[in-house]
This record gives structure tokens, C-alpha cells and sequence, in this order.
């Protein structure tokens, strides 16, 4: 054998073709070398898999965490949310205001330029539509020989936190004891132009009393203030625990003065026997 060091080719030299190969080792397919896939390629593929499928997991819960929320609840158009419903029983009134102060509802101040005159001496006022139908009311109730003397209609906000305040320091009442005959400034009938406080002209003794209830005057308006459009803002045992005012009467004749009271109240339809 001979030595490597002379045997004419490098030592550490590499087959230069196919026929320096042993045939059993150049038969062979080498399947291997040719389907094997680089690793790099699973890491790959897995990562797009995962990422896909978190991608359609999120899809599918926002749709049904959708459904399930409340604000993302449609009107029977579905164009407008629902509103949900609430059943809030703090207030003690039975009204669903909340803007209100001891059990008193808060109304908006009438404009100047909407108030007409109901007494002789143009002092009393009433928005347009409710002078109006006092007027007729006054005239009618002439006719029957009961008068109607309009006490007090219209009043400002100022006005009125002077009857509240001032009169309570008079008579040493606490908020709470004067809100049960006088409203908070803000929270009177007065200021929307709609209410008027009547007395009898025969008895004017009776006037802002409870008395008043016995007078022509009263039996007459409960018998006929409806007809005008008019009704008793404070009855005995009303659902505001404001003290009962028989002299105190609402204009809810029209549109604007239906909505201005019965809107800010929980107050349903009444039936009443058939004439």
C-alpha cells in the first residue's frame, strides 16, 4: 500500500465526479435532500395559523358581546338605540321630575311679551290663551250669579323667592314648613303664566282659606272649570304633600299648558262615570 503522501492526490482532497463514488452509494435516491423543509418555514406557517385564528376568535366574540349589550340595542326601525327603562322610586311624589325641591316641580319663567291682563286694573295676568278662557269662564259664572275675583296670577321668580323666603323669616318656618303652602322661587305654578289664585267676590273673607271650599265660587269652578280648560292643581291629599289649595287653579287648556304640567308628572288618565 502506498504511503498518502505520495500517492499523487491531496490528502484531505474530495471526489471530483461521479465516478470517484461507490456505486451503491450513487444508486441511492436521495429523497431526503430533496422534500426536506427548513425549519424556519414550520415557525412560519404555525405563527400565521395562530394569528389567524385569534383574529377570527375576536371576530366572532365582539359579535356576540354585541348582541348582549344593552346601547347597542335597536328601535324596531333599526335606526335609533332603545332607551332602557328605569324604575327609579326615590321620588316621594309619584312624579319621574327630578329636577324638583321639596316635593315642588321646577317650570321655566313665561315671557313678558305672552301676558294679558284679568283684573280691572291690568295688575293680574295670564298667559294669552289661559286670559283668555278665564275671561270667558268669569263671564259665564257672572251669568249664574257667582263672581270670580282673580287673587293673584303671574309671578317672577324674584316675586316669588320674597313670598318664601321673607314670609318664612315672618313667621319663623323652616323651608320644609313653608314648601308645605308656598313654593321654592323657580318652583311655582305662578311663573309659568298658566295658574291663577280665585276668590269669592261675595266672601272675601274666604280668600287663599280653606273656606273658600264653601263658597258659591268653589262649587261653581267644580262644577264647571273643566268646561274652560281649568283645573285644581292642589286637591286634599295630593301626590305632592303640598297643602290643599282650594283657591289655587291651573289653565291646562291647551297643548303648551298640557305638556307644561302633566310632563313633569306621573299622573294617568282617569275614567269617570258616563252622564
Amino acid at each position: 500500500m502506498k504511503n498518502a503522501e505520495f500517492s499523487g492526490k491531496p490528502q484531505n482532497s474530495f471526489p471530483t465526479s461521479s465516478e470517484d463514488i461507490p456505486a451503491a452509494l450513487r444508486d441511492t435516491p436521495d429523497v431526503a435532500s430533496k422534500t426536506r423543509v427548513h425549519p424556519l418555514v414550520w415557525i412560519l406557517a404555525g405563527l400565521a395559523g395562530f394569528i389567524a385564528l385569534a383574529v377570527i376568535s375576536g371576530f366572532v366574540f365582539f359579535l356576540t358581546s354585541s348582541k348582549n349589550t344593552p346601547d347597542s340595542q335597536t328601535s324596531p326601525t333599526g335606526s335609533i338605540p332603545a332607551r332602557e327603562s328605569t324604575s327609579d322610586n326615590s321620588v316621594t311624589s309619584g312624579n319621574n321630575n327630578i329636577d324638583e325641591v321639596l316635593n315642588h316641580l321646577a317650570y321655566s319663567q313665561a315671557s313678558e311679551a305672552d301676558l294679558r291682563p284679568i283684573s280691572a286694573n291690568g295688575r293680574i295676568r295670564m298667559r294669552t290663551a289661559a286670559a283668555q278662557k278665564f275671561q270667558e269662564m268669569k263671564k259665564e259664572a257672572g251669568n249664574a250669579g257667582v263672581i270670580l275675583v282673580p287673587i293673584s296670577g303671574f309671578r317672577t321668580v324674584e316675586e316669588q323667592q320674597k313670598l318664601f323666603f321673607g314670609i318664612g323669616a315672618q313667621r319663623n318656618q323652616t323651608p320644609a314648613q313653608r314648601a308645605a303652602v308656598s313654593a321654592p322661587p323657580g318652583y311655582s305654578e305662578h311663573h309659568t303664566g298658566y295658574a291663577v289664585d280665585i276668590g269669592d267676590g261675595r266672601v272675601p273673607a274666604t280668600n287663599l282659606s280653606t273656606n273658600f271650599e264653601n263658597t258659591k265660587a268653589f262649587k261653581w269652578l267644580e262644577a264647571n272649570a273643566a268646561r274652560y280648560g281649568f283645573e285644581l292643581s292642589f286637591p286634599k291629599d295630593n301626590p305632592q304633600g303640598v297643602s290643599y289649595e282650594p283657591w289655587h287653579w291651573r289653565f291646562v287648556g291647551d297643548r303648551d299648558s298640557l305638556e307644561t304640567f302633566y310632563k313633569a308628572q306621573n299622573i294617568k288618565p282617569q275614567l269617570t262615570p258616563e252622564k
